[in-house]
């Protein structure tokens, strides 16, 4: 079954062009002009991924970024916000608000396929050496991309979840932001490694108790403890 990608966009010339290349690449695509209809989409179709404009009428892009991370049934579709809105600022706050990726306009399709690609491939069950982590109450499921603590599971995005895994199954060693890139979100050329800050920022939010195992080593990365 081809993956299903919700293209959410005002401009009709830009859902176009992201709708002839994604499905030359495979992809199965809707699509919707307002934040509204495409929270309405989103809940009905639970697509594999959502590529979403920000500046956007009825809800802007980041107000519906949040309310696809609060809603159970699409917390952990991935999103990749795709806008001209180029500044750090706007960057941070979409990543903040659980975006998975971000990329301005004007884009390469072709470098949009590969990130859309690589997010895609982070949720997929790969083989591992170790099916189950556990670190005390922290319990991480590989096979069932799931992370509990004390029984209770934590809501990751996939992302998140990958993030949190590199560094468990590292333990004790300290992952630079730039190998952290490189490894997790899988990028050649490095960008801004505020993206690593920021994601580990919202995974030790959502570890509570759980985020002491989570070490930050100034100036150098970050380090999982046991």
């Amino acid at each position: 079954m081809k993956p299903k990608i919700l293209v959410v966009d005002d401009e009709p010339e830009a859902v176009e062009l992201l709708e002839f290349n994604l499905k030359q690449a495979g992809y199965a695509v809707s699509a919707a002009g307002d934040g509204a209809a495409a929270l309405k989409k989103a809940r009905a179709q639970t697509p594999d991924m959502v590529v979403l404009d920000v500046m956007l009428p009825e809800m802007d892009g980041f107000e519906l970024c949040k309310n696809l991370r609060l809603e159970p049934a699409t917390s952990r579709v991935p999103i990749l916000m795709l806008t001209a809105k180029a500044a750090e600022i706007d960057r941070v706050l979409g990543l903040e608000l659980g975006a998975d990726d971000y990329l301005t306009k004007p884009f390469s399709p072709r470098e949009l396929l590969l990130r859309i690609k690589k997010i895609l491939s982070r949720g997929a069950v790969a083989e591992k050496p170790r099916e189950q982590m556990r670190f005390g109450d922290l319990v991480i499921d590989l096979p069932r991309h799931l992370a509990s603590w004390k029984g209770k599971t934590i809501e990751l995005t996939a992302t998140e979840f990958k993030l949190l895994t590199t560094l468990a199954q590292r333990a004790g060693r300290v992952q630079s932001r730039d190998q952290l890139l490189r490894d997790v979100w899988e990028y050649d050329s490095l960008i801004d490694t505020r993206t690593v800050d920021t994601h580990m920022r919202r995974l030790r939010e959502k570890l509570g108790a759980a985020s002491k195992h989570l070490d930050t080593v100034r100036g150098v990365g970050y380090r999982f403890v046991e």
